[in-house]
C-alpha cells in the first residue's frame, strides 16, 4: 500500500531556512478598507508580490533546493500552463537545474514566452492539462528528467506551507484563515504550519463552483467539473492524494463560489486595495463577499495567492462591476434617424452630470421604424440613483426607454 509522507512544522520552517533569501518574505498587512466592506478584521497576505507574482515560488525552490547534485544534472520535468510553470523555470535558472515545462496547446502566447525567458525549454503537446501531463511522464520515463507536480509532491507542498508560517509569525492572533483550493498544495502546507502553532485557528478553504474536487472527495463524490472560470489556477478536475491526506482532517470547512464572487473580489482587490489579483488568487475575499455572516467580527487572514491576470480579462472584470454597481448603463432609445436627435440626447444625459462613454446606431433592428434608428448609448454614472435619474430626465425630454 502507498503511504502518504507525514508533514510537520519542523518540515516547514526547514524549508523556510532553505528558501530564505532566496523566495520574498511577502507583506501580511491589516487592510482597514476590505475590514469595512466585510464587517470582519480582514488581513491579507501579499502573495502576488513574488517575482513571478505567485505563492508557486515557495513550493519550486524548496522542491528544486532538495535535488541530489545527480538529480540537478538530470534536469526536472512538469506540466503546467500558468504560475508552477514560471516558479519552477525562474528558480531553476537559479539553481542551474535544467527545466523543461510541457504546455498543452492553446496556451497563451504570453505565457509560453514567460516561461521560456526563464531558460525552460518549453514543449507544447496535448489538447489538455491531462494530456500535457501524460506527455511530461513518458519524458520522465524516456529521458530521466525528475517529475515534479505542481501540488502532488510532499516537497511542493513544504514549501507552500512557509506561507502559513509567515503569516502566524505576523498575525499571531487570527480566528481564521481563508485559502483558495485547486490541487491542494496551498492549504495543506498552511494548515499544517497554521493548526501546529494554534490549534484552534479555522481553516477555510475556497473552490470555484465549476471545479469543487476537494469538497467531492470528502463527501465520497465524484467531482463533476469543467468550464471556463475566471479562477483558472484553481480550475483542478482531481485534488492531489498528497495533498488531500494531509489537509483533509485539517481543513475546517470547504466553501465553493461562484463566477460572479471572484470577479467581485478581482474587482475589489483592484478597486479598494489597489493590488492585482488573478481570479484563483482573489478566492478568499471571493468567499468573504459571498459568505459575510460566518467571518463578521472575526480576525480572518486571506491568502491572495497570484496576481497574474491578463490585463484584458483584468479590464473587462472592471468594466463589468462597474455594471452591476450601476456606475455604467446602457440606455436603449428608439428614436427619428434625424440631425440633432442624437444631440439632444446628450444634452439630456449632460444636464444631470453622465458621461457618455460610447454610442451605437442600430438602424437595422426590424422593430425599428424605417426612418428611426435604435440607439445604445453607454453612460458612466455616479450610482443606481444617478442612473435612474439619467433615465427621468431623458424620459422627460419625450425619449422612450427600452431595455438594452
Amino acid at each position: 500500500m502507498k503511504t502518504t509522507p507525514t508533514l510537520t512544522l519542523a518540515d516547514i520552517e526547514a524549508a523556510a531556512e532553505r528558501i530564505r533569501g532566496h523566495v520574498d518574505r511577502t507583506p501580511c498587512r491589516r487592510s482597514r478598507q476590505l475590514s469595512q466592506l466585510t464587517g470582519a478584521e480582514v488581513w491579507v497576505k501579499f502573495e502576488n508580490l513574488h517575482f513571478t507574482a505567485s505563492f508557486k515560488e515557495r513550493g519550486a525552490r524548496n522542491r528544486l533546493s532538495q535535488l541530489s547534485p545527480e538529480e540537478k544534472k538530470r534536469g526536472v520535468v512538469a506540466a503546467s500552463a500558468g504560475n508552477h510553470a514560471s516558479a519552477l523555470a525562474y528558480h531553476g535558472q537559479q539553481l542551474g537545474v535544467p527545466v523543461t515545462i510541457v504546455m498543452p496547446h492553446g496556451t497563451p502566447f504570453v505565457k509560453i514566452d514567460k516561461t521560456a525567458r526563464f531558460g525552460a525549454t518549453v514543449v507544447i503537446e496535448g489538447m489538455s492539462f491531462d494530456e500535457a501531463t501524460t506527455h511530461a511522464h513518458m519524458l520522465r520515463d524516456t529521458k530521466g528528467y525528475i517529475f515534479v507536480s505542481a501540488f502532488d509532491d510532499i516537497g511542493i507542498v513544504t514549501g507552500q506551507g512557509t506561507c502559513g508560517l509567515e503569516i502566524m509569525q505576523d498575525a499571531p492572533d487570527l480566528d481564521a484563515i481563508v485559502v483558495p483550493i485547486g490541487g491542494g498544495g496551498l492549504i495543506a502546507g498552511v494548515a499544517t504550519a497554521a493548526k501546529a502553532i494554534k490549534p484552534d485557528i479555522k481553516i477555510y478553504g475556497v473552490e470555484a463552483a465549476m471545479y469543487p474536487s476537494f469538497a467531492a472527495r470528502r463527501r465520497g463524490e465524484k467531482a463533476v467539473c469543467g468550464g471556463a472560470t475566471i479562477a483558472e489556477g484553481i480550475a483542478i478536475k482531481a485534488v492531489g492524494d498528497i495533498p488531500f491526506a494531509i489537509a483533509d482532517p485539517l481543513v475546517d470547512e470547504v466553501l465553493v463560489v461562484d463566477e460572479k464572487d471572484f470577479e467581485e473580489a478581482v474587482a475589489f482587490y483592484a478597486t479598494v486595495e489597489k493590488t492585482v489579483a488573478e481570479g484563483a488568487g482573489a478566492g478568499g475575499l471571493a468567499a468573504l463577499l459571498r459568505y459575510p455572516d460566518k467571518f463578521k467580527g472575526k480576525k480572518v487572514g486571506l491568502v491572495l495567492a497570484g496576481g497574474n491576470i491578463d490585463p484584458r480579462m483584468l479590464a473587462s472584470v472592471l468594466y463589468r462591476e462597474m455594471v452591476r454597481e450601476g456606475r455604467m448603463v446602457t440606455f436603449r432609445i428608439i428614436a427619428d434617424d434625424r440631425p440633432g436627435v442624437l444631440g439632444g440626447m446628450a444634452a439630456a444625459i449632460g444636464s444631470v452630470g453622465g458621461n457618455i462613454l460610447d454610442v451605437v446606431h442600430n438602424r437595422l433592428a426590424l422593430e425599428v421604424p424605417a426612418k428611426g434608428a435604435e440607439f445604445d448609448i453607454v453612460v458612466e454614472t455616479r450610482d443606481q440613483q444617478h442612473a435612474a435619474e439619467i433615465g427621468r430626465a431623458l424620459t422627460e425630454k419625450g425619449y422612450a426607454l427600452k431595455s438594452a
